[in-house]
């Protein structure tokens, strides 16, 4: 395998792959204004966007004295070095690819024009587009396996489990070590982001041990591919790529009303999907119904950065509340991080003590009553990260909900409050 650019790459992106990234079920038919405008992010991409795909084999692997190197280089991933050794794998091949500068500076253009509806379609249509590209890339490399009794692993890249992303700039050094051009289309940044965004780099294992990668769970390639026309195909599609933020569940249902009757509030619809809040309030939120009758809870959110395909990060909500008889007066509200995840996001990053200040200031609804949150009219913004006030608001309001239903199930069910119910530790 030789060394390739393609800067005209294929970028028909199905439906169903739009639409898991969306948050929609594959199933799910876009109207209306959705359909509006994932028509429109993907008019004005087919128009305006420069994908492109580079990649290039390795001269030398050496997995010794429990290092990876790669022609001299060598790479931080233990996990990485792990699934190399125990495949046998002697060759690797190193792409590099991007939806290009062009998506990401129309969708920065949207949002200081107002318009977030456009900003959010066209930034998960630049998305698809990196997962599609790199799939095809993956694609490519089977063909060539395949003719050459090779069994490809799926792509890794940093920033993914086992791999810091501050790698990047070594991988960035291999992969350009034969084409210095490639600086004129990609870069990484100090934190190890990457500009454009909406880029990927990633490293391809190759190994002629068939029979050890199929005996090695989430190593058979084919499991994680969408490719499903694909002739090479050895195993059925199983696992989709985790999703930069799952909002499938947050969907609001159609079919379905949701009256709920409460003391706290009847007849309320939520603008999230009761079944999420139900599970939600089942695994991320902790109760305690303290003696006077206050309520204390701590509700844990996970998302991701917008960049490199998203760094994983978690906040924890800490909430108070006044007793039933003060109408569940907000008395305390608090938003801290549960680990290093907030420290990749790219307005922490511009200004870290400035953002910090300014999360911690932000505390809706304190000193009113819990009732009146059902009625807050927010933007929905479902980005993973916190860099914008409007996807701050959102993930407040998720917090909201999920206490909200969980304390309405509390004062109908007061003889079974053991359901929801968990101490705070």
């Amino acid at each position: 395998m030789n060394e390739s650019i393609n800067i005209n790459p294929d970028v028909n992106i199905k439906e169903e792959e739009y639409l898991r990234l969306l948050g929609y079920t594959q199933d799910y038919k876009l109207e209306g204004r959705p359909r509006e405008l994932a028509d429109w992010a993907r008019d004005w991409y087919n128009k305006n966007g420069k994908p492109w795909v580079y990649s290039i084999p390795s001269t030398s692997i050496n997995l010794a004295n429990q290092k990876l190197l790669i022609d001299g280089i060598e790479l931080s991933s233990k996990k990485l070095l792990k699934q190399f050794v125990e495949t046998d794998t002697n060759r690797v091949i190193l792409a590099a690819v991007s939806a290009g500068e062009e998506c990401e500076n129309k969708a920065r253009k949207l949002w200081a024009e107002g318009k977030p509806d456009e900003y959010f379609f066209l930034e998960v249509y630049g998305s698809a587009v990196v997962e599609h590209l790199i799939t095809q890339t993956g694609f490519k490399f089977c063909e060539w396996g395949e003719q050459n009794n090779y069994a490809v692993l799926p792509n890794y890249s940093p920033g993914y489990a086992g791999w810091n992303i501050e790698d990047q700039h070594n991988l960035f050094q291999l992969i350009n070590r034969k084409n210095g051009n490639l600086k004129d289309r990609i870069s990484v940044l100090e934190t190890g982001m990457l500009k454009p965004k909406k880029s990927l780099l990633a490293v391809f294992g190759l190994t002629k041990e068939l029979e050890k990668v199929k005996n090695i769970q989430g190593l058979i390639p084919c499991e994680t591919c969408s490719l499903r026309s694909c002739r090479y195909r050895r195993a059925p599609f199983k696992h989709p790529r985790k999703l930069i933020e799952d909002v499938r569940n947050l969907q609001p249902s159609e079919n379905i009303e949701q009256k709920i009757k409460s003391p706290l509030t009847s007849n309320v619809k939520y603008s999230v999907n009761p079944k999420a809040l139900e599970k939600w309030s089942k695994e991320k939120l902790r109760l305690n119904f303290c003696e006077d009758n206050s309520v204390e809870a701590k509700f844990c959110y996970q998302g991701s950065t917008c960049s490199n395909m998203g760094h994983s990060l978690m906040f924890e909500y800490h909430i108070k509340l006044g007793s039933p008889e003060e109408n569940y007066k907000i008395n305390f509200l608090e938003c801290k991080p549960v680990d290093d995840g907030y420290k990749f996001m790219c307005e922490y990053i511009k200004e870290p003590n400035q953002f910090m200040k300014i999360m911690n200031k932000e505390k809706p609804y304190l000193g009113k009553s819990f009732y009146e949150v059902i009625d807050w009219k927010r933007q929905f913004s479902p980005e993973g990260c916190y860099c914008k006030s409007e996807s701050r608001e959102h993930k407040w309001g998720l917090a909201f909900e999920v206490l909200h239903y969980a304390l309405t199930e509390y004062e109908n069910k007061k003889s079974n409050i053991s359901i929801n119910e968990k101490i705070i530790s």
